[in-house]
């Protein structure tokens, strides 16, 4: 993080860094950051719905095993299918 923060300073804007470390690590795994995703994802919800939305989004990301997101996952789906 300080090597990316100094580069920053340095006056860099943006790098292709994902690109990069899977160069260099090609095992490396990206993760996206959850509250991106809920932001993008709100876009497409009404506004007076976008508190129900995001908290039936949580049981998804605060589940404790795959298997619970999963089901968590199917019953987000078809509450907001439409």
């Amino acid at each position: 993080m300080s090597v990316l923060t100094d580069i920053r300073a340095r006056g860099t804007e943006d790098i292709l860094i994902t690109a990069t470390i899977k160069n260099v690590f090609p095992e490396s795994r990206t993760q996206i950051c959850v509250v991106h995703q809920i932001r993008n994802a709100c876009r497409y919800v009404v506004w007076k719905d976008k508190k129900a939305f995001t908290a039936d989004m949580k049981h998804i990301y605060n589940a404790p095993t795959q298997e619970a997101a999963k089901a968590a996952l199917e019953d987000f789906s078809k509450q907001w299918e439409s």
